[in-house]
């Protein structure tokens, strides 16, 4: 049985999912009137009871300075990458060379996991395939992968991104653990660059 200050954590933790429900209730009906928040919050209420979700832990840390740059490389990550991709697909001479690749994240937040996983599929030419939670692993399809090397400089790419984001809105544990190195759960490509 939880205490009543854990009863009231929860519900202070629920509340963003509760006034986003009722908000995007009221977004969809085109008004804004006293029915509409009444039915709004009998259903967001509804929904947070049948359809329970773990509250997410907010780091409550913002640094602007790492989030403009964030926000800067992710934008020429994905100008570059278009380019590339487009290049790749009107080369008489693009011969496939595709893998699916494991990379082991440093932290351990659901939150940091779930951008660095839009982070990277948002940029074209990788899409995460699968995540492995509980290890803190994302499984992507990456295009134009012929060797080991190119896998490695792939699996880089995807644990800088989960370092700026860290570095721009992650908790102090995470930046620590983000400074202290390497993750140890990348896992060796194969033969073909795929993850083995």
């Amino acid at each position: 049985m939880s205490t009543p200050r854990e009863r009231l954590a929860g519900a202070v933790n629920q509340s963003p999912l509760f006034l986003g429900l009722v908000a995007l209730w009221m977004l969809l009906w085109g008004r804004f009137g006293w029915l509409e928040l009444l039915t709004g919050a009998l259903l967001a209420g509804l929904v947070s009871v049948i359809f329970y979700l773990p509250a997410v832990q907010l780091s409550g840390r913002l640094n602007p300075w790492h989030s403009a740059r964030f926000f800067l490389r992710l934008l020429a990550d994905i100008v570059r990458a278009s380019v590339q991709v487009a290049a790749l697909a009107l080369s008489p001479r693009y011969r496939p060379g595709n893998a699916i690749l494991a990379v082991g994240l440093n932290t351990r937040n659901d939150l940091i996991l779930t951008w660095t996983a839009v982070a990277t599929s948002i940029v074209p030419g990788s899409i995460v395939v699968d995540v492995d939670r509980v290890g803190s692993t994302l499984y992507l399809h990456v295009l134009n992968v012929h060797t080991a090397g190119q896998a490695d400089r792939f699996r880089a790419s995807v644990l800088e991104t989960e370092r700026r984001i860290v570095l721009a809105f992650g908790s102090r544990e995470d930046v620590e653990r983000i400074r202290s190195g390497p993750a140890g759960a990348d896992a060796a490509p194969d033969n073909n660059g795929g993850a083995g």
